[in-house]
């Protein structure tokens, strides 16, 4: 059974997602926010497998909320439902730890198929938010992080450790690196930190100084 909470802003979008999600018997409701802090609060006392979230909310927003839902239960999946895809609104997310990031384009067989993929900590993401994020990392790297070079001075690392040090040390957040390599969070996670342990880094800051010469 996976355990949802939904937070929306608006009591007709929050209705809509309730009844849609019920029809299925693997999903159950557990409890419904209003605003970025009524969701942090429930997701504390429904301890929920995975948060359905609105970016724009009012007391706290989206980002907000993921971030300090995280803090408290890192194993909460945040799969973010908006209405926005630009840019910011995308890097505001996913900096705040969101496995996930749809519009309310999406019909109800893609919302579920979310929820449930998200349950699994796997990534997903609008087609739309999808080929922006493709957009992004499909550009030059910065001179220095060229994952095959990164293997090459590092030899300690896998090729996989490689392409995920050279998503960090362009400043990708682990949900970004996951959606560019097709892995769930935790394990971008788990390669972060047998990098770290490889280069003798205790932070990413020193691991993206290691890969810079400094």
């Amino acid at each position: 059974m996976i355990r949802v909470l939904v937070a929306d802003d608006q009591a007709i979008v929050r209705d809509g997602l309730v009844t849609v999600l019920d029809l299925n018997e693997d999903v159950e409701v557990v409890g419904q926010a209003a605003d970025g802090a009524e969701a942090v609060r429930l997701a504390a006392e429904t301890a929920p497998d995975v948060v359905l979230m609105d970016l724009r909310m009012p007391v706290l927003d989206g980002p907000g909320a993921t971030a300090r839902i995280l803090a408290e239960r890192p194993a909460v999946r945040v799969l973010v439902l908006t209405t926005f895809a630009d840019d910011a609104s995308i890097a505001a997310a996913l900096r705040a730890g969101a496995i996930g990031y749809l519009t309310k384009d999406a019909g109800r067989r893609e919302l579920l198929a979310a929820v449930r993929a998200a349950a699994e900590g796997q990534a997903v993401f609008d087609p739309a938010v999808g080929a922006r994020l493709a957009a992004g990392f499909t550009a030059p790297p910065p001179a220095g992080v060229d994952a095959a070079a990164l293997r090459a001075r590092f030899p300690a690392l896998t090729a996989r450790e490689a392409d995920v040090l050279a998503l960090v040390a362009r400043g990708q957040a682990n949900p970004e690196i996951a959606a560019a390599l097709f892995l769930s969070t935790t394990t971008v996670k788990s390669y972060v930190n047998a990098i770290l342990a490889k280069l003798g880094a205790t932070s990413r800051a020193q691991a993206i100084a290691r890969v810079h010469g400094d």
